[in-house]
């Protein structure tokens, strides 16, 4: 890959995002980059924080009701934006997420993981706690840690990269517009096409779960609201 497209969605959790925006921009990388941050309709308040994060970091800032009136969340149109992107500039696309801290080396790490491979549709970094424990959604993996596993589930998007070759073998404005999120999807379809999926525990990132949807802790606190909100009020479609 020429480049990586590397982008944060963000819906107000304005905390943990200045926290990926500042590990992103720690990171070291030998990979032309660019760095865009798609705010999802946050309040007018965190608006003007991340307009103002913006200005300091230097990263591209999209505010995403400036271009259309669709509610939050619009998972897909920074999907279909950022593919689009990508594939004039032979770039690979980095998902890092707003609640999702990467280390120095983790970037390029994974760069150089998915280009040591030429099938990998998907290169995934393990998610952990701050004890370096792996937690959701991987924690499955648990005991399999400092591999490279040829991942037949689907990785989250929480740190994934989305190799040129898969993106140019599937366009993304095919997805199913009634999903609010599409990483099961999308990694089905890689491997569908013949691509293979990576999860690497050797490359950790610290995963603070929910916390740009703070509504989901429901699910542990509370599971019958939770389920009672995401089925009445049609939250969180995967």
């Amino acid at each position: 890959m020429d480049k990586v497209l590397i982008i944060t969605p963000v819906k107000d959790s304005i905390q943990s995002v200045f926290k990926t925006i500042a590990s992103v921009g720690e990171s070291v990388m030998t990979t032309p980059h660019s760095y865009t941050v798609y705010n999802d309709f946050s309040s007018p308040e965190n608006r003007a924080l991340l307009e103002q994060k913006a200005k300091e970091k230097r990263f591209r800032l999209i505010n995403l009701e400036d271009i259309t009136t669709h509610p939050s969340p619009n998972y897909l149109l920074t999907l279909c934006s950022a593919q689009a992107e990508c594939l004039m500039l032979n770039a690979g696309l980095l998902i890092v997420e707003s609640d999702v801290v990467v280390g120095r080396e983790t970037i390029q790490s994974l760069i150089d993981g998915a280009n040591a491979r030429p099938d990998c549709g998907i290169a995934a970094a393990v998610t952990v706690d701050d004890k370096g424990v792996i937690n959701y959604p991987y924690e499955k993996m648990r005991g399999n840690e400092g591999q490279v596993i040829d991942f037949k589930k689907h990785c989250s998007f929480c740190c994934s990269l989305l190799t040129p070759e898969f993106l140019s073998s599937f366009n993304f404005n095919n997805l199913d517009g009634r999903k609010h999120w599409h990483d099961v999807t999308i990694s089905h379809k890689s491997l569908e096409l013949g691509f293979h999926n990576y999860l690497f525990t050797n490359m950790p990132v610290v995963h603070t779960p929910h916390s740009s949807r703070p509504w989901k802790q429901l699910k542990y606190s509370s599971p019958l609201r939770y389920y009672w909100l995401k089925f009445t009020h049609g939250l969180d479609k995967i």
